[in-house]
């Protein structure tokens, strides 16, 4: 492996192979110049080389991502404060979202807690741009437990086993919703 430092020319090819998921022109960045560089490659407005794999849906280059960038990567922000899961819930792809909130050495659930400068969380994003699946699942692995960030509330309801949790948006919208294990997921919704 070469320890030649990529040029500003080459790093703009790497974050365009990104985004258009071209993993083998990202692979072929990494046996030049070696994963460090993965780390600090930024376009203009200070996206990363996740930020342009997740909003893509390029699970297989985040595959192959995820294990030699730097784990602080999966939570960085770009200008406008999103990390990558804001762009995978704003373009609604649920593997991605899944693979960077498991992903074992990243935050995990804490990254469901990030807000970027409108003040959205990545379940906030999925809201506003009505992804339901993505706004369950990020409500059934979020941390639940840490009433009075502002952001989540659960109150019992009539059902056993049942709870409501109430999510408010930085708008002031409040969206509810049932989790119980008596209830097909079809019958869950968002109001």
């Amino acid at each position: 492996m070469s320890v030649s430092i990529p040029s500003n020319d080459e790093i703009e090819d790497l974050i365009l192979s990104c985004r258009y998921g071209d993993l083998d022109d990202i692979q072929h960045f990494v046996d030049c110049f070696g994963p460090d560089h993965l780390n600090n490659a930024r376009d203009d407005n200070g996206n990363t080389v996740l930020h342009m794999v997740c909003a893509n849906g390029h699970a297989d280059a985040l595959d192959y991502l995820l294990p030699i960038i730097s784990p602080s990567l999966i939570s960085a922000q770009n200008a406008a404060k999103s990390t990558p899961l804001h762009w995978a819930a704003l373009n609604s792809h649920i593997s991605v979202a899944q693979k960077l909130v498991q992903y074992p050495a990243g935050p995990g659930a804490d990254l469901i807690d990030i807000k970027n400068a409108m003040g959205r969380s990545p379940l906030g994003e999925a809201e506003n741009v009505g992804w339901e699946e993505g706004a369950k699942w990020f409500v059934k692995v979020m941390n639940l437990d840490e009433v009075g960030k502002g952001e989540e509330e659960l109150q019992p309801v009539d059902e056993p086993d049942a709870i409501e949790v109430e999510i408010q948006d930085a708008e002031g919208q409040v969206a509810k919703m049932s989790l119980s294990n008596q209830v097909p997921d079809e019958d869950k919704h968002i109001t």
